[in-house]
């Protein structure tokens, strides 16, 4: 598809390119980790999607300097933004509010698909605990930076993610702990675009 699609014209178009590229390695995962239950393949499903709108999120800007707009035309309607806007120097107000709606996607697909955590196998929670945990404590980073995805890619630290690991070898691992925090008040409090979370 990358080969030969440049955009996607509706969310359903797009969630197949997410499936085939992130979804497949979620369900292969999953029969890895060991499950008993049948929900585990769609909730595998559900958080493939959410780490590749991850990762379209953050990529925008790249991916549109190699003539790739993985955001939805109909969601750059809804938002009055063009192609073209994501080739600018800085995000705009409208980049941001439509980058935002397909933040609050990805978030529904993590807060359903954390579900598989208690499904697969305990020897492997760990594992996937890391995982679930490190892709949507960076789109908590690109919310608390107000989606500016428009320069230096936005990443977690060395230390963060050493700590991320020490807590999936050695700490508890429930849907409770596996999602970071939201600090979705950030703005209304009076922050600025650069302000790091804290929580």
């Amino acid at each position: 598809m990358d080969l030969t699609i440049k955009t996607y014209p509706t969310f359903d178009r797009l969630r197949e390119y997410c499936y085939r590229v992130a979804g497949t390695v979620g369900l292969t995962c999953t029969h890895i980790f060991g499950f008993s239950d049948p929900r585990a393949l769609d909730l595998a499903e559900k958080l493939g999607l959410a780490f590749q709108l991850t990762n379209i999120i953050r990529d925008v800007h790249e991916d549109a300097a190699l003539g790739r707009i993985y955001i939805p035309d109909e969601d750059l309607a809804r938002y009055g933004v063009s192609p073209q806007d994501f080739a600018k120097s800085e995000a705009t107000l409208g980049v941001r509010e439509l980058l935002r709606f397909e933040a609050d996607r990805a978030w529904q697909m993590y807060e359903e698909g954390a579900e598989l955590l208690d499904l697969i196998d305990v020897d492997s929670r760990g594992t996937l605990w890391l995982l679930v945990h490190t892709y949507n404590a960076l789109l908590a980073r690109i919310e608390s930076l107000d989606f500016a995805v428009f320069g230096e890619r936005v990443r977690l630290s060395k230390a963060e993610r050493m700590i991320f690991i020490a807590r999936a070898r050695f700490g508890r691992h429930t849907r409770d702990n596996v999602l970071e925090k939201r600090d979705r008040d950030w703005r209304r409090a009076g922050g600025s675009g650069s302000r790091r979370r804290t929580g």
